[in-house]
């Protein structure tokens, strides 16, 4: 997948089938709309056309649900082609929409095709909609399509819905709302190995501080490392029975005695069992580890 960053100057020679958004959190109303472009790149590989698909992702907050080489993975996995992540700096924000659609999609995108949702609105002020999108196709010689919402509970499935669910630490609702389990990725790093003194040795990763995380606590997770997958629980916070400083994630895996400093690893939030507690002692705190510890074997066994 070729990426272009951090720059609105884009020039391709060749054509593209783009949808474009900030795609917080690639959600399944993204994919609805990638989906459609990767659908629309296979039907229309013929000579002389050959449209490559084209995720345009315009950056507007430094944090969110996904990090940038997240996403970058999840759209690489996907089967995009091109991935234009263009930042939202002041020229951009004041284009007119006919400006917007003759600088970035015709000049710079090189876009045939143009998958958008219903309410899709763009350039200054959000002046333009999906009526003039078509209209200036016409006139620059790319089509249209729109893409309907994708809806759950009798709702539009939307980044706010899951981070708000993500706010609740409720992370099934998370994971059913995005199409995938929330997770979190690192190196493992050494830690304080009270884990280890206490009988249960861990694994220590700093997120990314682009990555919003869920509320402090006890989640019952999966994790992966090198293409290995383990059952585990973590625990997000401060630890502060032991004066913990920085917010960490810290995994106990289940059948897991493998040396794993250095590695990368991805935690996968399956389940918040409890918020983070400050115990009177080690000895406290060991024994709810314990429980944690049961709580997961027995949440797993029941799936």
């Amino acid at each position: 997948m070729l990426i272009i960053k951090d720059t609105i100057d884009i020039s391709f020679d060749y054509p593209t089938v783009v949808t474009l958004g900030k795609f917080d959190g690639v959600h399944r109303g993204h994919m609805a709309l990638i989906d459609r472009v990767l659908s629309y790149e296979k039907a229309n590989r013929v000579e002389g056309m050959n449209p490559v698909s084209c995720v345009c992702c315009f950056r507007v907050s430094p944090v969110g649900l996904l990090t940038t080489e997240e996403r970058r993975e999840i759209l690489r996995k996907k089967g995009v082609q091109l991935l234009t992540e263009v930042p939202f700096v002041p020229e951009l924000i004041t284009m007119e929409p006919e400006q917007f659609v003759a600088k970035i999609l015709v000049e710079g995108l090189q876009a045939k095709h143009v998958v958008v949702g219903e309410d899709y609105r763009f350039g200054y002020q959000r002046r333009g909609d999906v009526r003039l999108l078509r209209e200036l196709g016409e006139d620059f010689g790319f089509t249209v399509e729109t893409v309907s919402k994708v809806r759950d509970g009798g709702q539009d499935i939307s980044s706010t819905r899951v981070r708000e669910a993500l706010m609740r630490g409720d992370m099934e609702t998370v994971g059913h709302l995005l199409g995938y389990s929330y997770f979190v990725t690192g190196k493992v790093i050494h830690g304080r190995r009270l884990g280890r003194t206490l009988g249960f040795p861990t694994t220590n990763v700093i997120p990314d501080q682009e990555k919003i995380l869920p509320p402090c606590g006890v989640y019952t997770v999966r994790s992966e490392i090198n293409g290995r997958v383990y059952n585990g629980i973590t625990n997000i916070g401060t630890k502060p029975t032991v004066d913990g400083h920085f917010v960490g994630v810290e995994t106990f895996l289940y059948k897991c005695s493998e040396d794993l400093y250095g590695e990368t690893q991805k935690v996968e939030l399956l389940h918040f069992q409890r918020p983070e507690m400050k115990f009177p002692s080690i000895e406290e705190l060991k024994k709810r580890i314990e429980e944690d510890r049961r709580a997961g074997e027995i949440y797993f066994k029941n799936q």
